[in-house]
């Protein structure tokens, strides 16, 4: 069997019948798929059990150890020579699988691929502005799978792809949540495992469905970030600390341009120069939210999002850093750590 689609599950039943169900509609069929509810109070087994007549599935419940050690389940358990891994969250478009086949077939060397995420033209205003501030070069400079980064890529475990010789060396998840796929991705490649984009091989994301939501989850990817540096003292690069050098230039900007008048003696039009870049960038957010959504009622919640993600993050990501890093206090909410295979040197 070429391919293992391996998701994770927790309480998100019609998540993943929208998944299964854009899984029936892929041109290559030579795959198999795995759901594996991680201790959910809402089973989804029935639902699950129902895809049976148009997909090769199989279903299994376990005790909750969280998504990294579920993955893992399921790779234990995975028939096929590559796993693919999905977030429930996700749609997959048709081609996907034959896209991810070419490319691998005409790229025998490549170990570990992502791929990026985009919207879906079904997805609402909020989720369309969430996935374009998400993915714009005017708040993550594109390192989430828009353009190819600086150095090796470190594919994101809602859209990834390991062939099983290269899980069978690394031992798969080390850590089961908080930054459990990039250390993964990064462990992976110092084992001298070779990780490449496929940029067309994209999923549609759904993410969050309201904005309280979506600003827990990009806080705690902050916090995550530090939690890898304990495995790999190189993960926190400049790049990183960006949202947090946004997070004081927006608490400054105000203060600093009432200084400029009030206090120094500027005048008005000078006085309010800090500012400047902030309305510049949330012009440029929405011109560039509408002509990547084509709509207006989405790119007017960019900038929104844009401030959430990038300040949610750099709080996330400052607070994190001197709680476990300067204060030496324990993360509670890291759990256990696996023993795997370690890179050599």
């Amino acid at each position: 069997m070429r391919f293992s689609v391996i998701v994770p599950l927790f309480n998100r039943p019609e998540e993943i019948q929208e998944l299964l169900e854009s899984l029936t509609h892929q041109s290559f069929r030579d795959f198999e798929v795995i759901v594996v509810e991680d201790g959910s109070d809402l089973d989804a087994r029935n639902i699950v059990l129902a895809f049976q007549d148009r997909l090769d599935v199989r279903y299994f419940w376990k005790e909750n150890t969280r998504q990294g050690f579920t993955r893992n389940f399921g790779f234990e358990r995975a028939k096929g020579d590559w796993f693919v891994v999905f977030d429930s969250d996700c749609l997959i478009p048709p081609q996907y699988l034959e896209v991810v086949d070419a490319h691998l077939r005409v790229n025998p060397e490549v170990d570990v691929y992502g791929g990026p995420d985009a919207a879906h033209p079904s997805f609402t205003p909020l989720q369309k502005a969430i996935s374009h501030a998400m993915t714009s070069p005017l708040t993550t400079g594109g390192i989430r799978g828009r353009v190819r980064n600086v150095g090796a890529y470190h594919p994101r475990s809602f859209n990834m792809g390991i062939s099983r010789s290269a899980w069978e060396r690394s031992g798969g998840y080390r850590i089961s949540v908080k930054g459990e796929d990039i250390e993964f991705s990064m462990r992976l490649i110092a084992h001298g495992l070779k990780s490449v984009l496929i940029p067309e091989a994209h999923v549609y994301h759904k993410r969050r469905t309201d904005f309280a939501q979506f600003r827990r989850q990009v806080h705690f990817f902050g916090t995550a970030r530090v939690n890898i540096r304990k495995f790999f003292p190189c993960a926190i690069r400049p790049i990183h600390w960006m949202p947090s050098v946004f997070l004081l230039y927006v608490v400054s900007m105000i203060p600093l341009a009432f200084g400029l008048h009030f206090a120094a003696g500027f005048p008005f039009k000078w006085s309010v120069l800090p500012v400047l870049p902030y309305l510049v960038w949330h012009l440029a957010l929405l011109i560039g939210g509408k002509m990547a959504t084509g709509s207006w009622a989405a790119a007017f919640l960019v900038p929104r999002a844009a401030r959430i993600q990038l300040t949610s993050y750099g709080w996330g990501l400052c607070t994190e850093y001197v709680s476990v890093v300067l204060l030496r206090r324990r993360d509670p909410t890291i759990g256990e750590v696996r023993n795997v295979p370690m890179p050599k040197g």
